[in-house]
């Protein structure tokens, strides 16, 4: 008597399905590590400053210009990832990364550092993670299928806060303590070239667009700005987002270590301990959601996180316990990276995939763009109202625009015309490979415009 062996396969956790997939845990793995090298930069060149005699003011001018790079190529950035392959740019962003850092380690390590120095590697780096966030952005639905991108943004979104504020700031601290900041330079240069041995062993997975399809760079800048125009639910949600940076960036940013320190008594410890909050509430978030399925009403839902999600801004102008806004500024965080995982989980499900990287980088122009602007208001916006009320105005302005953005240009009708919570859930049994050049076909055609 014959016995047939059955092989049975359990399902693994939504927040785990990625993971099935080589090359997206060579890519998380090498983020991973980039994040981690990121935050051990922040901090060593804050005490590398201090290190040359300089102080806030000098501090400023180098932060300025990893910001101006920023800021002057991100929609290059953008209009590169739909042009070139993406494990190319990501590639080229680690080996600017790397040469950046070393360079930086050398000369602070030999006493040859100097301030301008210093500011023009900080430019440099700016202008080579313009690059990165829209390449990314593009490349995650060429790895994955659609209904594993949630999880996949959730996870990213979790790991920002974890090793770009915490592992990576932590062990600067070491390091510097225990050597120079320019050791951390180069202990950052040697992280940043592992995460460019774990890109080097990805398969290349970009095509190249045919000769027909290659414009000049304005004609490119021009399609994804006409696209944003064009489509309703893009559109709404920039315009909100534009503004809700405008309010809510400058008070936390700016006036929260005043509000601490005013309404709590507390100093430098309580303020870290709130600011703190809001990161492990944005990684908690994140990791929650990546658990979930994508909602039917994810329009809505995203911008309601966002602007209800911001209402605790005003508890904050109105209470005098520290433990109260720690945990106000958990639900902003937490509310905040629920927001973003449905946002860019949603940029890779609707837009096309020829203009993902130009919008991924319009979306990350407009908050740029509105940053600096915010924390610059703040402050004579704080001493003219006082900070209570300028946290009061910060919490409760959001939930209008969000309420007027919905309504407005009818996203829930929209949401509802084009769900994205209907995928058919591969098989625990499938091959993952096999399945995602299914759903890759499935998922190529060009969305309505709205």
């Amino acid at each position: 008597m014959m016995f047939v062996k059955t092989e049975t396969r359990r399902e693994l956790p939504r927040a785990l399905r990625p993971f099935r997939h080589r090359d997206y845990r060579l890519l998380v793995g090498s983020l991973a590590l980039s994040l981690c090298a990121s935050g051990l930069w922040l901090v060593a060149v804050a005490w590398q400053v201090i290190a040359l005699g300089g102080g806030p003011a000098q501090l400023s001018v180098v932060a300025t210009a990893f910001s101006a790079g920023l800021v002057l190529a991100v929609l290059l950035g953008g209009v590169a990832a739909d042009r070139l392959p993406h494990h190319i740019l990501l590639r080229g962003v680690e080996v600017a990364r790397v040469i950046c850092a070393t360079v930086a380690g050398t000369l602070a390590v030999t006493g040859l550092l100097q301030l301008w120095q210093l500011a023009v590697i900080g430019f440099l780096l700016g202008t080579a993670e313009a690059f990165f966030f829209p390449a990314y952005s593009a490349l995650l639905p060429t790895l994955l299928p659609a209904d594993e991108l949630l999880a996949a943004n959730g996870v990213e979104g979790s790991l920002r806060p974890t090793a770009q504020t915490a592992i990576g700031p932590a062990l600067a601290g070491v390091v510097v303590g225990l050597y120079a900041p320019g050791v951390a330079f180069l202990l950052a240069a040697g992280i940043y070239l592992v995460a460019l041995f774990a890109l080097l062993a990805m398969r290349p997975v970009t095509a190249l667009p045919s000769a027909e399809e290659r414009r000049s760079v304005l004609h490119d800048l021009g399609e994804g700005f006409r696209y944003l125009f064009q489509t309703g639910w893009l559109f709404a949600t920039l315009a909100f987002a534009f503004l809700y940076v405008l309010v809510v960036v400058g008070p936390i940013e700016v006036l929260l270590p005043f509000a601490v320190r005013d309404q709590t008594g507390h100093g430098a410890g309580g303020y870290a301990t709130v600011l703190g909050a809001f990161g492990i509430g944005g990684a908690v978030g994140s990791l929650l959601v990546s658990n979930w399925r994508l909602p039917r009403r994810y329009l809505t839902w995203m911008l309601l996180c966002w602007g209800l999600g911001a209402v605790p801004l005003a508890i904050i102008g109105l209470t005098g316990w520290l433990w109260v806004m720690v945990a106000a500024t958990f639900v902003v965080g937490f509310t905040s990276a629920v927001a973003m995982v449905i946002w860019g989980t949603l940029l890779q499900r609707r837009v096309p995939a020829r203009l993902l990287g130009r919008v991924s980088s319009l979306d990350f122009f407009v908050s740029l763009a509105l940053m600096p602007v915010s924390m610059a208001i703040a402050g004579p916006i704080g001493e003219w109202l006082g900070v209570p009320l300028t946290f009061i105005i910060a919490g409760l302005v959001p939930v209008p625009l969000a309420l007027a953005a919905i309504a407005f240009w009818r996203l829930p009708k929209d949401e509802l015309a084009h769900p994205l919570d209907t995928t058919p859930r591969e098989s625990a049994s499938q091959d993952p490979e096999s399945t995602l050049s299914a759903h890759r076909n499935a998922d190529s055609r060009e969305p309505e415009r709205h």
